[in-house]
């Protein structure tokens, strides 16, 4: 898989940081027994599916490459 690219784009980055964020969040506030808290975490955990979505659209996503099959 190596070569392929496989995620190394500024859309995939802003989107994993964002999520990763929101998961700390979350986390946090489940521990403090804090609902609105918790719920604001996973919020930021559906803010970085729509930013990463927005970026890829903008171009800043992986291209896509031709499939290059090798006869066998």
């Amino acid at each position: 898989m190596a070569g392929h690219g496989h995620g190394h784009t500024p859309a995939a980055w802003t989107g994993v940081i964002i999520a990763f964020i929101g998961f700390c969040v979350a986390g946090a506030f489940m521990v403090m027994n804090n609902p609105v808290g918790f719920w604001a975490g996973m919020g930021l955990i559906v803010a970085a599916a729509v930013v990463g979505g927005a970026m890829r659209l903008a171009g800043l996503g992986q291209k896509q490459q031709p499939v290059v099959r090798s006869q066998s």
